[in-house]
């Protein structure tokens, strides 16, 4: 893979803070907190075409496997915050002694190690929603109980990027540790709703489907959800199981199948997975009175991604990277809070204890 000379996104000359990247991905945590002056000094992912993205737009390399000693021994001292989106590998002792020693054999483990040895300032995590619910919440009760043993406040919130200023409905929990003080979520600076149709492109040759591929709803049945914004219009005619379906909600059994589905542009688009490889996200646009696929480009744009953003030459690749990553604005929005906040430490004081005080953790177990 041949890679440019020109860095789409190096890191900054100047630095406000440090940070390391786990489970990076193809960096969407380092293109946020670098708009705020953080430096990336450590970034590891096992992905070996998410590294090859990863370097194409930030210069570096990503270690690999982050529970090999080799690659946790690179870690520099002296960072202020350690960031990712780490994978939810099920917890096989979860909710019998609810602390550190319940995270051995997954992936979480790795940055409790991490944690412990180099105590950076704050910690901020991305996961998936249902990581609340796992094992009947058990799991998450582990997560939180193990942080705030290492010396961690610990805070948490579900927040949705059609929050912040883009048109998808992604809700993910984010959790943020502090050594110095507590992360009130609530000061985070939201942004105004926007529809799709603000996100399109309008110079390119689209994938427009046949009128005989797909069935728009009735102006009826058409309705703006009102927690996601979504405006469900219509599926595409595939054949289904239709055993049992009750009278005039045939569509909603064509449409339980995300590849099925397709929105209007005057809504919000529903969130764009991992798993799906081959582009299968179908949009209404109602002035034109046709369907066609979301775009490649149109995936990135919607998680926040600049168009310099340089993407993997293989397009199924593409879209696993962008299904796989954070919503930029969102992990801006959190970082911006953090230094508001004020729960970064300057560099002239770090040599001080500021303490620790357990009874600030605003978790309930």
């Amino acid at each position: 893979m041949n890679i440019s000379t020109k860095i789409p996104f190096p890191s900054p000359t100047i630095s406000k803070f440090k940070f390391i990247d786990l489970f990076a991905g193809i960096g969407g945590f380092r293109l946020a907190l670098q708009q705020l002056g953080g430096e990336c000094v450590f970034s590891s992912e096992w992905d070996s075409q998410a590294k090859e993205t990863y370097q194409l737009n930030y210069g570096e390399l990503p270690y690999g496997d982050i529970t090999l000693k080799q690659t946790q021994d690179s870690i520099p001292n002296g960072f202020d915050i350690l960031c990712g989106g780490f994978p939810c590998q099920p917890f096989s002792i979860c909710g019998k002694k609810l602390g550190f020693e319940d995270t051995r054999g997954t992936l979480f483990f790795e940055i409790c190690q991490i944690l412990e040895k180099y105590k950076p300032q704050i910690c901020l995590l991305e996961n998936v929603q249902h990581l609340t619910k796992h094992d009947n919440g058990n799991t998450f009760k582990v997560i939180l109980k193990s942080l705030n043993n290492l010396g961690y406040n610990i805070s948490y919130k579900i927040l949705n990027a059609k929050d912040f200023g883009l048109p998808q409905f992604r809700e993910r929990i984010f959790i943020v540790g502090s050594r110095k003080g507590i992360f009130d979520f609530n000061k985070i600076k939201l942004r105004k709703s926007v529809k799709l149709e603000d996100f399109l492109d309008y110079d390119s040759n689209y994938d427009y489907l046949d009128e005989s591929e797909y069935t728009l709803l009735s102006k009826d049945l058409v309705k703006v959800q009102p927690k996601s914004g979504l405006i469900f219009c219509g599926y595409r005619n595939k054949g289904i199981w239709k055993k049992g379906i009750r009278p005039n909600s045939l569509h909603l059994s064509r449409c339980h199948r995300q590849p099925n589905r397709i929105y209007s542009i005057k809504g919000t688009h529903p969130t764009i997975p991992s798993q799906e490889t081959n582009g299968r996200f179908f949009i209404y646009n109602p002035d034109k009175n046709r369907v066609r696929k979301l775009s490649i480009n149109e995936c990135y744009k919607i998680m926040g991604y600049p168009k310099e953003f340089l993407k993997h030459p293989n397009l199924a690749s593409q879209y696993k990277q962008i299904g796989n990553s954070v919503a930029i604005p969102v992990i801006k929005a959190i970082g911006d809070a953090i230094i508001e906040q004020n729960l970064l430490i300057p560099e002239k004081l770090k040599e001080y204890d500021f303490g620790f005080n357990s009874s600030q953790l605003i978790i309930n177990f």
